[in-house]
């Protein structure tokens, strides 16, 4: 008899185990989909705020090219233009700019310390590390002034 009360329970068993399962499978579900709505937060919610962030162009500041002499002898003829945000320009209007003081003292301290061959074989380099200074010279109480540089002259004898 008491393998007739296990055939017995055994149906009823199944139907509690199926129910469970179905429980289960539904707040599993839910929970993926929890997760997979908080990564899409995390990872693209803060997208917007960096391009929010990212400063305005305001214009071209050219600086008069300069020769600088070189580490290992020779020297360079370089020109650079600052690109400003529209903060350094005024808000746009043409009313401020920046001095370029600081930019071609940074550009004569970076570029007197390198050699001829990482003159011509490490240019982008070069200019990397001097827009970086550049930036971070011409950022002030949180204010970016400057967003980038570009070579207008690059001459080596």
């Amino acid at each position: 008899m008491a393998d007739k009360k296990r055939k017995a329970e055994t149906p009823e068993d199944d139907e509690a185990t199926d129910g469970g399962r179905k429980k289960l499978l539904v707040v599993g579900l839910a929970a993926v989909l929890a997760l997979a709505g908080a990564a899409y937060f995390f990872l693209f919610a803060g997208s917007s705020e960096a391009e929010a962030a990212a400063p305005e162009h305001g214009g071209y500041v050219a600086l008069e090219p300069i020769a600088v002499n070189l580490a290992g002898g020779g020297y360079l003829k370089i020109g650079i233009t600052l690109e400003i945000t529209a903060d350094a320009a005024g808000g746009g209007h043409g009313g401020a700019s920046v001095d370029g003081a600081k930019a071609l003292d940074l550009l004569i301290s970076t570029y007197s310390q390198a050699q001829p061959a990482d003159v011509t074989g490490a240019r982008d380099a070069l200019k990397e590390s001097l827009e970086q200074k550049i930036i971070e010279a011409y950022t002030e109480h949180g204010t970016q002034m400057v967003m980038g540089i570009y070579l207008t002259e690059y001459v080596t004898q």
